[in-house]
């Protein structure tokens, strides 16, 4: 988990869009939010995220090869700690591992 969220960042996920479709919901919480093909919009108090995502080549590492869903977030109308507030518990429901 970061410290600070910028306003505009993206990210390269290690998901299909199918994942990420299934664990959005949960991700957002009770925000109002709207699916569209490719893209989200969430609110968020007075503010709002934008989600726009596209599957990119899969990342291969020798035998193995792993999604990558490339996400973008644009925030609108949140100051540091309402985006900071929002990406913990999205980060968290989106984080996978093992070991």
């Amino acid at each position: 988990m970061q410290a600070f969220y910028a306003e505009r960042f993206d990210r390269e996920m290690a998901c299909t869009e199918a994942d990420w479709l299934r664990w959005l919901p949960a991700a957002v919480g009770d925000r109002h939010w709207k699916l569209q093909t490719g893209t989200a919009g969430v609110r968020i108090d007075d503010g709002a995220l934008g989600l726009k995502w596209q599957v990119a080549a899969p990342r291969v590492i020798g035998l193995v090869r792993m999604p990558v869903l490339r996400v973008s977030f644009r925030f609108a109308g949140l100051d540091d700690a309402q985006r900071y507030t929002f990406m913990k518990r999205f980060d968290l429901y989106m984080q996978r591992g093992g070991g």
